[in-house]
């Protein structure tokens, strides 16, 4: 039986993207002078504007007008040809310190007002709420086809155009993948949907021609396409005004785009902008931690783990698995699994993942997972033997 899945995908100077990237530089430069900085920073962008808001409490001083130009510059906005310009737009910011009240709990856990005294401890969630890992086994990068071409694609977008192969591009662009199934493999790509900014002087058919020469061809493997699948190019037949001239922006606003295409589930809190105490973030980050070497073990062709918190509690709620039903054993085992190999409290995740410094700033674009043009921590497979080791024990003994 075939199905057919579609993720997408954006490129850098998507406003929201120009968001995520922003509060993430932010962050950055608070970590790197103040690894113990707390950050909670969103950012809000429109015509020659940019906001931004939160809750920053830090020993270090950071420019954040200049960090923000910087980062806008790197994108390609610099000048007013595309509708917004680093050099100068308005930069607004309302910063506060981290509310008392959430600082109680993270400062000093539950489990350490019990008298449970060690470092692990001490640290307790920064918020409610649940996180999801996704890994499969139909990508080497253990990601979902879809969502991991779409990345490709707006990847190689920036790429064309910063490099002067497409040099009439703008920083804008959406990319949008749709693959075909038949049970659980990927067979074939159905449709490929590209839509790039470009100056008015372009003409569509070239513009549709080049993307295609320059962008799908380099990006996608030919046994994926055949002769029925479609590309689509700028469908609405043109796309000058762009980025934010043309829509506003907004930190956390692609969620979607950040994670796993919609191929898995998400628990609906955003990464970017905030400081690996909020396990909206760490907490995500350590599950597809968990997922990655669990595939890569062989407990399953593709898993979904769940972990939920509870603000100023450092232990977890909860943790579930689903397999699809392609587990090697029993959910429950692999969940007593994670529990023995796994330590998901904050501090733990923290130490282990070593998230107390500058690299958060390049997940902002192209997606936090199956990355495979910068190293991430959650990403490595250091957890594979152990986990072969434990299946083994499973099935010699249950």
């Amino acid at each position: 039986m075939s199905r057919l899945f579609t993720s997408e995908s954006v490129t850098e100077g998507h406003p929201d993207k120009i968001c995520d990237q922003i509060s993430d530089a932010v962050l950055d430069a608070v970590i790197e002078q103040d690894k113990y900085g707390r950050v909670a920073c969103e950012t809000v962008v429109n015509t020659g504007l940019v906001l931004l808001v939160g809750e920053i409490s830090t020993k270090a001083y950071v420019d954040i007008p200049k960090i923000v130009r910087k980062t806008i510059e790197e994108i390609g906005y610099t000048g007013s040809k595309f509708g917004f310009d680093a050099s100068n737009c308005a930069v607004i910011t309302s910063i506060d310190e981290q509310s008392s009240d959430i600082a109680l709990g993270v400062n000093e856990s539950l489990e350490a007002k019990r008298g449970e005294k060690n470092d692990i401890e001490a640290i307790g969630a920064g918020d409610q709420g649940m996180v999801f890992g996704f890994a499969t086994n139909e990508t080497p990068e253990y990601m979902p086809l879809p969502i991991a071409l779409a990345h490709r694609l707006s990847k190689r977008l920036a790429d064309v155009r910063k490099n002067g192969i497409i040099p009439y591009l703008g920083p804008d662009g959406k990319t949008q993948v749709t693959v075909e199934y038949e049970g659980e493999k990927p067979v074939r790509i159905d449709t490929i949907l590209i839509s790039s900014q470009h100056e008015e002087s372009a003409e569509h058919d070239q513009i549709e021609k080049d993307i295609i020469d320059n962008v799908i061809k380099e990006v996608i493997p030919e046994k994926f396409i055949d002769s029925n699948t479609k590309y689509i190019v700028n469908p609405t037949g043109r796309f000058v005004k762009g980025g934010p001239e043309a829509d506003s922006g907004l930190t956390g606003r692609k969620i979607i785009v950040d994670t796993y295409g919609g191929y898995g589930r998400h628990g609906g809190g955003a990464f970017s902008g905030k400081d690996p105490t909020k396990v909206d973030r760490s907490g995500a980050y350590a599950a597809r931690w968990i997922a990655k070497n669990l595939v890569a073990a062989g407990a399953s062709d593709k898993i979904e783990v769940e972990v939920a918190y509870a603000i100023g509690v450092a232990r977890p709620v909860s943790i579930s698995v689903d397999t699809f039903g392609t587990g090697k054993i029993a959910d429950e085992k692999i969940v007593e699994i994670i529990d023995k190999i796994f330590d998901l409290r904050p501090a733990a995740i923290i130490r282990d993942l070593d998230l107390r410094r500058p690299i958060y700033k390049k997940t902002a674009a192209y997606g936090h997972f199956g990355r495979t043009d910068v190293e991430l921590p959650w990403e490595k497979l250091d957890k594979v033997d152990e986990i072969k080791e434990e299946l083994n024990n499973v099935v010699v003994y249950s």
